[in-house]
């Protein structure tokens, strides 16, 4: 059974705007994450897949069967956007009986299925509770609820822990991660922070194209040896900013430690209190992306 998500030269643009840039990709079962500053294109790309938006070439294929038959494809598809809203007079049962309706599942099905999916999303003590009146996390849950409601076997997230506190955000990523064991599940955002959480596999898209496609040990592999820390005085600062990206500030009365990519570890071997650093996985980003400013 093929069980990939499979883009071969995808294109898109908007008018002169080109969204979308010869994108290949290959999704496999478990959590893929797509990485990449607001505007490079992902929402688009996962448009794209979720067949709500049309790409103008390229192929696209879900399971072996092209997302031009987006009747069949929508079945098998969750979709989780980014601006998640739905009519606030309703409660959080209505509203997912409402769209279980639209999903084309029977009032049997719909019964016995919406109890379940809300407690595992720890909306079981909401069912009442109009939409309206819920915070954003529960509001995330209940978007997650109603992408799986019809038990799709993709699902495809769209930023959403953005505006979450930190420890909704912990819990809605443990929860993806729940949901991933047995089918794919896309998570794009711009954090980092949940990608490194999350996803051993992905993609960095920038400017609608894909600038890295691999795994996250891989990408911290390039930036060995690249990262370094030094205490400096503060008017030392803007001489260090001339020369590297600085990616890390932390004032101490007259002194400040600092994290920056270097071009070269030869280049800090003067330069007094200079340390490699074991990189994070956003420090390897940053490097990434410096290296298409052309400061590699």
């Amino acid at each position: 059974m093929n069980d990939e998500i499979i883009l071969k030269n995808v294109n898109k643009h908007y008018g002169k705007k080109h969204a979308l840039k010869d994108v290949n990709l290959t999704i496999e079962t478990g959590m893929f994450g797509l990485l990449g500053r607001n505007g490079a294109g992902k929402t688009t790309l996962m448009k794209t897949i979720a067949t709500i938006l049309k790409a103008d070439s390229g192929e696209i294929t879900i399971f072996g069967e092209d997302v031009k038959h987006s009747k069949n494809i929508r079945s098998m598809l969750g979709y989780l956007p980014q601006d998640f809203s739905m009519y606030g007079n309703m409660t959080v049962y209505e509203a997912m009986d409402y769209l279980g309706v639209l999903s084309g599942l029977n009032k049997a099905t719909r019964k016995a299925r919406i109890p379940v999916l809300l407690e595992s999303v720890n909306l079981e003590k909401n069912m009442t509770t109009k939409v309206k009146a819920m915070s954003g996390g529960m509001r995330r849950r209940l978007g997650i609820a109603q992408a799986i409601l019809h038990n799709p076997r993709v699902i495809i997230v769209d930023e959403p822990t953005a505006g979450l506190d930190p420890e909704e955000r912990v819990r809605f990523r443990n929860l993806l991660c729940e949901i991933a064991e047995d089918r794919i599940v896309i998570l794009s955002t711009h954090i980092v922070g949940d990608i490194e959480a999350t996803c051993e596999k992905i993609a960095v898209l920038d400017e609608g194209g894909i600038i890295y496609n691999g795994s996250v040990s891989e990408l911290l592999e390039m930036a060995e040896g690249r990262i370094y820390s030094a205490e400096i005085s503060k008017m030392e600062l803007e001489e260090l900013k001339k020369k590297y990206i600085v990616i890390g500030i932390l004032s101490h009365e007259n002194h400040v430690n600092v994290r920056f990519i270097t071009k070269d570890a030869k280049e800090v071997v003067d330069f007094q209190g200079a340390s490699c650093c074991k990189p994070s996985v956003e420090d390897a980003y940053m490097y990434l992306m410096s290296g298409k400013r052309g400061d590699k």
